[in-house]
Formats: C-alpha cells, sequence, structure tokens
C-alpha cells in the first residue's frame, strides 16, 4: 500500500494557526480605517475681548438747507452748522484729558468708501482724529458692515466707529451683538447718543449713554 503523504511539520502548523488567529484582527484593523471618522464638535473657543463704541454722525441739515465741505462750500452731503459744533467738541467724550466719561479710542473708523458721497460720518470724527494724533479708517463703504466688522474686532481696543444709521442694524449683527437683550433694533432719530458693546469671555453686553455735548442734548 503506498505511504499517506506526511502532513504539515509542527512548526508549519504553528504558523498557520497564527496567521488564522490574526487574521480577523487584521480585517477588523482595516476596516477601522476605512471607516469615516467623525470630525469633533468642541465647544469653539470665544472671541476676543473687544470694545466697541458706536456713534451716528453727527447733525446733518434739514430738509431743502445745505451744510459745508471743509473748504466752506455749500454741500447737502455734509454736516449742518449743529454737527460742526458737536463734531469739534466730542473730545470732550473721547478726548485725551484725563476724565473723560469714555476711554480713549486706539482706533477710528468712518463710513467712507470711494463711492460714499456723504462725507458726515468723516467730518464728525476728524476734529478727534487730529486730537487723538491717529487716522479715520475710511475704507469701508455703507453696505459693507461685514467686512467692517472684521476690522474692527481685529483692529486694538476700544474702537471707535462713526456709521451711517441706517447701516448700524447690519453693522451690529456682524459683530455678533445683534441678540443682546433690550437693544433697539434700530438707530433713533437722534445724534446725541453713544452705544457701547463690550465682549468679555465671549459674551457681549450693551450700554445706551448721552452725550450731553451741546444744549439741548438728553
Amino acid at each position: 500500500m503506498p505511504a499517506a503523504p506526511a502532513g504539515p511539520g509542527p512548526h508549519r502548523r504553528t504558523v498557520l494557526a497564527a496567521a488564522l488567529a490574526l487574521a480577523p484582527l487584521a480585517v477588523a484593523g482595516c476596516a477601522e480605517q476605512e471607516r469615516p471618522r467623525t470630525p469633533a464638535h468642541g465647544p469653539q473657543p470665544p472671541g476676543k475681548d473687544a470694545l466697541v463704541m458706536l456713534i451716528p454722525h453727527a447733525e446733518k441739515p434739514y430738509a431743502g438747507a445745505t451744510g459745508e465741505d471743509d473748504e466752506g462750500n455749500d454741500d447737502p452731503g455734509s454736516l449742518a452748522g449743529r454737527g460742526r459744533r458737536r463734531a469739534e467738541e466730542l473730545h470732550r467724550l473721547f478726548g485725551p484729558a484725563h476724565g473723560a466719561p469714555l476711554p480713549r479710542p486706539a482706533a477710528l473708523f468712518a463710513t467712507g468708501g470711494p463711492q460714499s458721497a456723504p462725507a458726515r460720518c468723516r467730518q464728525t470724527v476728524a476734529p478727534l482724529a487730529t486730537a487723538l494724533h491717529i487716522p479715520v479708517h475710511d475704507r469701508f463703504a455703507l453696505g459693507a458692515e461685514a467686512d467692517l466688522a472684521r476690522a474692527v474686532l481685529n483692529a486694538p481696543p476700544p474702537v471707535l466707529l462713526c456709521w451711517e444709521p441706517a447701516g448700524i442694524p447690519r453693522l451690529v449683527h456682524a459683530l455678533g451683538a445683534h441678540r443682546i437683550l433690550g437693544l433697539p433694533t434700530a438707530w433713533p432719530d437722534r445724534s446725541d447718543l453713544v452705544w457701547t458693546f463690550t465682549r468679555s469671555r465671549g459674551e457681549w453686553t450693551f450700554r445706551e449713554l448721552p452725550q450731553r455735548l451741546l444744549p439741548g442734548d438728553a
């Protein structure tokens, strides 16, 4: 009778057994590598602390009247006489003198841009910029509030903004401060207020303050 074929030796049986035992683990490892990973959704870091002080342009001419441009010419897009006086007094609120009720701005922004015909916001803060020896950033036009908000939050605080009242709600929303309880939905028909927005540990707070710069101010 022919001899039966010899089976695998002891060493080969050991290797085969080990390979069979490791095969499920190898398959599981491949499956784990191919499984899509869910991105972590932990809490996002809050924005840095900020202090933004917001004013509208000073008084504009009544309907049918004209203001004056920087050369003294009649200009309906410029400030009225009372607005000019307010601009000259802003240093009492934010100026370099000790005891001013609001902090000295480190950066100044005003409505501007190449297609911004009214110059009232720039005229409002120009005397203050001269007193503080800092420039007025006026490259952002009305409608560019999202870009403006990014620049404001990246600027050194405190920041003072003089903005067209029609764009103030968009600006507040772009800053991320629109959810504050009690915040007005629009700027009131007044030029004698200051809105301050303070962000601390990612949370915004709001205050409305009177300017009290000219007779008749509230």
